[in-house]
């Protein structure tokens, strides 16, 4: 910020704007108020510089990255002269600037983290594709892919996602502001809506392996039905096998013996 010391009158001579001197000609100056308002209601100035009244000073604060020369004014107060000596600077906006910074180390961020979320050689981020295949014949397939809205293939990075180097002036401007925040709004809309292509193959890979697991669980018992025995049991089953067939040669023998019995009696 720069403040410039108001003034009431100033007498010079015709053309030499608000320098002391001797002439016919009086000058009265603007009032700190009236140049506020002037500075504000600029077009061409609007969004880059911002004046106010402080105390009866002008105030001029510097809205952009980059440096701002106001010429005709000196640290005493306006001189309406050119020079060095009638120059004041104000120095950018700093906080914009690093804003800037800021925003590019995110934008390298992005395109590092895409490079680096690989898994087995395959980076759905980069637009590699996963085929999937769930039975044994393979005609059960899926196919995951990051694509655009006409099926092409669309790698996730900077450059497809629209979100450009930011310069320190991009930041100059209100407007270039809500235009870079235009373009970052509907990089979001993207990845949202290939995030939700993502989750919906995830879900379809997840329920084909809850129902294949349900499957091997399922033949994994009959199988065991099959081919496992339990020894107490089939023990048993021996056991009562055996008494079976003993029974019933004691109860033939025994048979045989009365039939022999009742011939006896007729011999």
């Amino acid at each position: 910020d720069v403040t410039i010391s108001n003034f009431a009158v100033a007498n010079g001579a015709a053309g030499s704007g608000l320098a002391n001197g001797s002439g016919t000609d009086t000058y009265t100056a603007k009032t700190v108020d009236t140049l506020v308002n002037e500075i504000n209601n600029n077009t061409s100035l609007r969004g880059k510089i911002r004046a106010s009244n402080d105390n009866g000073k002008l105030r001029i604060e510097n809205l952009s990255t980059q440096e701002l020369s106001v010429v005709g004014a000196s640290t005493s107060g306006l001189t309406g002269g050119t020079g060095a000596s009638n120059t004041q600077t104000i120095t950018g906006n700093a906080v914009r600037a690093n804003l800037a910074s800021q925003f590019n180390v995110l934008r390298d961020q992005l395109d590092k983290f895409s490079d680096d979320a690989s898994y087995n050689g395959i980076n759905l981020l980069r637009g590699d594709l996963l085929k999937l295949t769930f039975n044994e014949t393979g005609t059960s397939t899926i196919e995951i892919q990051a694509k655009d809205l006409d099926g092409n293939e669309r790698p996730i990075n900077t450059t497809t996602l629209g979100i450009q180097y930011v310069n320190e002036e991009d930041l100059d401007s209100d407007v270039n502001i809500d235009t870079l925040l235009a373009d970052l709004s509907e990089a979001m809309g993207t990845l949202r809506s290939q995030s939700s292509n993502f989750g919906s193959n995830l879900s379809i890979v997840q329920n084909r392996t809850d129902f294949t697991k349900s499957m091997i669980n399922t033949l994994q018992t009959g199988a065991d039905g099959l081919v496992l025995a339990d020894t107490n049991e089939e023990a048993a089953n021996m056991l009562a096998l055996q008494t079976r067939q003993q029974l019933s040669s004691t109860a033939l023998s025994m048979a045989s013996q009365a039939d022999q019995a009742v011939l006896r009696l007729f011999g």
